[in-house]
């Protein structure tokens, strides 16, 4: 049911903030060992879906140009490969504020810039201005085609998957009885920044927070496991600790629920099995 396509390790190819790949190595018991279908819908880096490698997947996030860019791989990966190669050669701080000022037409030279502004940008961070234009300047980083790159093997991964530009809750409804839903969003907390954490080019608002506790305890329901990650603050404990199982989770270990107040964790582990 969950076992992946091929187990071939796979590392994600974009570098992302707040990126669970330090999780999928330390807590590989924490996600169920057989499931349905899986269900991403703050998609980012894609960590955890890697190291699932899910046979049947619904990926989506709100960032348009991520999601075309996995499509573009998924689609086209030898057109990617080859326009990264390019930018790999002609890598310089000029090129680099060129093609960041750059309209492409193709999906394909879209999804390689994407992945090229990524790896040498200051690092990793997506942000657009007011107009939706990436605007982050240029980092420390000069490798573009990376040793870890595995585009073929991306490709077959994401070839059984749907990506789609939604929100959480349009994603997170799909998932039914024995389906596997993993949510790291935005660690938005009642009374940091008002409440509001910029997510692309939207605000993730507390509001947005209570929504999404209410579409987990419906997926719960349902039948669904649930897996998420959250900010370590008592508000959003206070939304999940009648419905869930909460626990602190850091970088170092996981800690379990009973050590949850016991000193501060960088994040909130929630599950539901």
């Amino acid at each position: 049911m969950g076992s992946g396509v091929s187990k071939i390790e796979i590392q994600p190819f974009l570098k992302w903030a707040g990126g669970k790949r330090w999780l999928t190595e330390s807590k590989q018991d924490l996600f169920p060992k057989e499931f349905g279908r899986y269900f991403e819908p703050f998609l980012g880096g894609g960590a955890v879906f890697f190291s699932l490698s899910p046979q049947v997947a619904t990926l989506s996030d709100l960032n348009a140009d991520l999601i075309e860019t996995y499509a573009a791989i998924r689609d086209n990966w030898q057109a990617v490969l080859e326009n990264l190669k390019t930018h790999h050669r002609k890598h310089s701080k000029p090129y680099y504020y060129q093609l960041r000022a750059s309209s492409l037409r193709t999906p394909h030279t879209r999804a390689a810039r994407f992945i090229y502004l990524n790896r040498t940008c200051w690092n990793g961070l997506y942000r657009v201005n007011l107009d939706g234009e990436f605007n982050v300047p240029i980092g420390t980083k000069t490798q573009v085609v990376l040793p870890t790159d595995n585009f073929a093997l991306l490709s077959q991964r994401l070839a059984n998957v749907d990506l789609r530009v939604s929100d959480f809750e349009a994603t997170v409804n799909l998932a039914g009885e024995g389906d596997l839903v993993f949510v790291d969003p935005p660690y938005t907390v009642r009374h940091n920044y008002n409440g509001f954490v910029k997510y692309n080019e939207r605000i993730f608002s507390w509001d947005d927070q209570v929504r999404l506790s209410e579409s987990l305890r419906r997926a719960s329901d349902r039948g669904c496991f649930v897996v998420a990650t959250n900010a370590f603050h008592p508000s959003v404990q206070e939304l999940y600790r009648n419905s869930f199982e909460i626990s602190a989770v850091s970088r170092r270990s996981v800690i379990a629920a009973n050590s949850l107040f016991r000193g501060k964790y960088e994040e909130l582990l929630i599950t539901n099995f």
